[in-house]
């Protein structure tokens, strides 16, 4: 048996201390120790490192603290707009979904694309109508309702802004605190398979049909048992344009770096010229870890065989 372990995080960006109260504070410790917990008992049990991802982002979907699932943001038109990934290291196989409305848990849906339909991307109400046919649970509309989430949208619905995932509600200050809410988990099974898996809610007023880098197969979500599993979180347009998660993998696969060289030299080097903020967790198949962000900070937790357990939010 080898070892094993899973790393989640649940956004990045202007994350300050003097920020957070110690109530919300506690919230989101609370939040991240939940859902690494569910996915480290599917590995405790044998399980598989996509069964385990799944596990943690059902989770932190199900937490309105977070920018996935119940707790996504509102798009220009007041609704819902989510977008999740999944991939499995041991055979390449992805599955994702965009702009889908009303699936409780985006990341079953993509799971779903990835294991059910002959495809990798699916979109809005064809999406929607895979959901439904593969019995997916929907929810209402106001299922996804936060008054915190109404109340940033409102801030901004009448003007052509948008704004990444963002708490305090004077608009001078929206650019100061800048959160990227996004969620996202990566696993090594006992097996040494590898997965990782992504979701979010976007940008709150976006329009256009706008889509980041969460459900893009090698930009915000990628696995390979030959090299590690990346997900990211941060400004999207730049990690698709430097094809972050993919990177990461190359750097390992024909450079010889490990998990850690890699991630630090896209994170701190190539995303940084194309003025990319953000981060990503990373692991390998030998169970190696690593979080790594250029923000103020990032919502990350891990937990592996060894022993040894990480929950975070500020830079070290």
């Amino acid at each position: 048996m080898k070892p094993f372990s899973i790393a989640i995080h649940g956004g990045a960006g202007t994350i300050l201390k003097e920020d957070m109260t110690i109530e919300l504070e506690k919230a989101y410790i609370n939040g991240l120790e939940t859902a690494i917990d569910k996915g480290y008992h599917v590995l405790e049990q044998g399980g598989t490192s996509v069964d385990a991802v799944r596990a943690a982002i059902v989770s932190l979907e199900d937490n309105l603290l977070f920018n996935a699932g119940r707790g996504s943001v509102f798009t220009k038109k007041g609704v819902q707009e989510m977008d999740a990934a999944i991939m499995n290291g041991a055979n390449l196989e992805a599955g994702a979904v965009s702009g889908v409305r009303n699936v409780r848990n985006p990341i079953e849906l993509a799971f779903e694309v990835m294991a059910h339909s002959n495809h990798v991307f699916l979109s809005g109400k064809g999406a929607n109508d895979f959901a439904i046919k593969q019995g997916l649970k929907l929810e209402p509309d106001e299922f996804f309702f936060s008054k915190f989430r109404y109340d940033q949208w409102k801030e901004i619905r009448d003007s052509d802004s948008y704004s990444l995932d963002h708490t305090h509600q004077d608009l001078a200050e929206l650019m100061k605190d800048k959160k990227f809410g996004t969620v996202g988990a990566v696993a090594c099974d006992s097996f040494g398979n590898i997965a990782a898996a992504t979701s979010t809610g976007g940008m709150t007023n976006k329009k256009y049909g706008r889509i980041g880098d969460s459900p893009i197969i090698g930009a915000g979500t990628y696995a390979n048992n030959k090299t590690c599993g990346i997900s990211c979180t941060g400004h999207g347009e730049p990690f698709i344009r430097a094809v972050a998660a993919h990177d990461v993998n190359a750097l390992m696969e024909y450079k010889g770096c490990t998990l850690q060289e890699a991630m630090d030299e896209v994170v701190h080097h190539k995303l940084i010229a194309l003025e990319g903020e953000g981060g990503m967790i990373g692991i390998d198949a030998n169970g190696n870890t690593a979080m790594v962000f250029n923000s103020a900070g990032m919502y990350r937790a891990m937990k592996n065989s060894k022993g040894e357990r990480k929950v975070a939010i500020y830079k070290d």
